[in-house]
């Protein structure tokens, strides 16, 4: 395979006549409708069995309309618009928020491209487009939802708002980074940015087993890329009220519910395209049944593999507490771009050495030996470099530690010690006081009558 773009076979893409094309779409859009119900009701019990109680069990049998009941719920709210808010923009942004995250499902295949489909007649691939560059696309797309939480947030007129809005875009600019290095990978080993031909490449081996490290980055951006716990920080009820939507109420904060979990559906089907084989029927089964990946069963495999996705994004919110803002900034800046950045690296390496025809073993010593040098290097580089500072540091005395700074009680800094608290007096200590005894904090003495008597002797 060659580390540059293969050719791609696209021509089954665009011959649909525009009513088919118009029902591709709306299945596109059900599609992810129906699975945004069904992650809500999913989440909610899911949650409810994790942290043992009972969960919804009103609306439905077993509570299974509960997502349809909070959406009526929402849509019959009073729907109010500040006073102090930019009403342009303020409507307008939670329209932004949605649109893109449908978008990025238009890309997505949902079945081989050479295993046509019939739909009233006409064949047709399970897939609603393809491009050359399907992944950029979906980049692009996933990118201007960020503007509809920043103008949301700027729009209210609220400082809680912009703060959350503040923090989106942040997180968002992080995050992305790492996720794009992740993709990048991908890139390497399937010569390709069509999803379509991606997921062919995968008929051997997934790229989960080939690429695992990128796997997990794409794991861990694509939960702080949907703010989702622990990495919720932009709608941190705790500091923010509800960020950004804090000021919005009925269907304007249903849409952005909704471009929340649109927005889950549409990175769990990417991490199944790019990872977990796409469509394709997972390994046992695919061994013994030659039709599993034939007619309409890949929308199946396809299916469960996003609901499992999905079921892992509410098993970490019902498992990870939030972090910090400082510590969600340090993973991204710190510890989630140098390492895709090196992995990255060691991915093109290989393919490199792959192409010029070296034995895997050979590849292994290589590699290997290059990552155990640079570790080497860096612990010695780390070794020699704390010493000197040990030796250049002054023996400095620690500052008083001033638990009224500032007229507020601050905690002490690094190096500060805490005063020592004065002791409390006891019960008996305490009844000697009132009674006109001595004062055994004084004295230490925890006296009766005799110690009276040589105080007032003294």
């Amino acid at each position: 395979m060659s580390l540059y773009l293969a050719a791609e076979d696209l021509s089954m893409f665009g011959r649909d006549p525009w009513w088919l094309v118009v029902i591709k779409a709306v299945f596109c859009f059900a599609f992810l409708m129906v699975t945004v119900l069904v992650s809500i009701v999913m989440e909610r019990k899911v949650v409810a069995w994790m942290q043992l109680r009972v969960g919804p069990n009103r609306h439905g049998p077993w509570g299974m309309l509960q997502s349809l009941a909070d959406g009526i719920k929402l849509m019959l709210k009073e729907d109010v618009i500040v006073k102090r808010a930019d009403k342009a923009v303020y409507v307008l942004a939670p329209v932004i928020a949605a649109i893109p995250a449908f978008m990025a499902i238009a890309v997505i295949p949902f079945g081989p491209a050479g295993n046509e489909i019939s739909i009233f007649g006409q064949r047709t691939t399970m897939q609603l487009t393809d491009l050359p560059i399907a992944m950029l696309y979906i980049l692009a797309v996933a990118s201007v939802g960020i503007y509809g939480i920043v103008l949301a947030g700027w729009s209210s007129g609220s400082t809680y708002p912009l703060l959350g809005g503040l923090r989106s875009c942040a997180q968002m600019i992080s995050y992305e980074i790492a996720m794009g290095a992740a993709f990048a990978s991908v890139f390497l080993y399937s010569g390709s940015m069509s999803t379509s031909t991606i997921v062919e490449q995968q008929a051997d081996r997934w790229y989960i087993l080939l690429l695992p490290l990128s796997f997990i980055l794409y794991i861990v951006t694509m939960v702080g890329e949907t703010n989702r716990a622990p990495f919720d920080m932009p709608e941190s009820e705790g500091d923010l009220v509800g960020g950004f939507n804090t000021e919005y109420s009925s269907i304007k904060f249903a849409m952005f519910m909704l471009a929340e979990y649109v927005n889950m559906v549409t990175v769990s089907a990417v991490a199944t395209t790019l990872f977990l084989g796409g469509w394709r029927a997972p390994w046992p089964i695919s061994t013994f049944w030659e039709g599993a990946n034939h007619g309409w069963w890949p929308m199946l495999w396809f299916t469960v593999k996003v609901q499992l996705l999905l079921f892992m994004f509410i098993w970490i919110r019902g498992t990870l507490p939030r972090v910090r803002y400082d510590q969600l900034m340090k993973l991204g800046w710190k510890v989630l771009i140098p390492v895709s950045l090196v992995w990255l690296m060691l991915v093109a390496t290989v393919r490199a050495l792959r192409n010029e025809n070296y034995d895997f073993a050979d590849i292994v010593l290589y590699v290997g030996g290059g990552v155990l040098a640079l570790l080497v290097l860096s612990f010695v580089v780390d070794m020699f470099r704390e010493k000197s500072k040990q030796a250049e540091r002054p023996a400095e005395t620690p500052a008083a530690f001033d638990p009224m700074a500032g007229g507020y009680p601050v905690p002490p800094l690094p190096g500060q010690e805490l005063p020592p608290a004065p002791r409390r007096r006891s019960r008996r200590e305490r009844e000697l006081i009132v009674s006109g005894g001595p004062d055994t904090q004084s004295d230490g003495s925890l006296g009766g009558s005799t110690d009276g008597k040589e105080a007032s002797d003294d």
